[in-house]
């Protein structure tokens, strides 16, 4: 099973910054949009970012002005750089690669906690 894989999630405090990093494998290509969703305890998944192919972006409105969504499309991988972190962007983040609807992968999650 073809699996994104995640880094850059840990515990920081509410203020402080991440970066998040993901990487789909070379066998999946022509990747349409890469994004990062989140699941909080008892929510559903929502979507934080996301950027197509040639870079144009979307946020969540709680991400503007705080994350910032890059890509390298060489390397097929996405980061995620998120500053001035509060409690409430504590989850589990997953990295997302759409191909078609055929076509869509997920990372297994890598858990962000912004606690003092």
């Amino acid at each position: 099973q073809v699996q994104l894989v995640e880094s850059g999630g840990g515990l920081v405090q509410p203020g402080g910054s991440l970066r998040l990093s993901c990487e789909a494998p070379e066998s999946i290509f022509r990747i349409r949009t890469m994004g990062w969703y989140r699941q909080a305890p008892g929510k559903q998944r929502e979507l934080v970012a996301s950027i197509t192919t040639a870079g144009s972006t979307n946020y969540a409105v709680s991400a503007k002005g705080r994350f910032t969504i890059s890509r390298d499309n060489a390397k097929n991988t996405v980061y995620l750089q998120m500053n001035s972190l509060k409690p409430e962007d504590t989850a589990v983040y997953y990295c997302n690669a759409f191909v078609s609807s055929y076509f869509n992968y997920w990372g297994q999650g890598t858990q962000v906690t912004v606690s003092s």
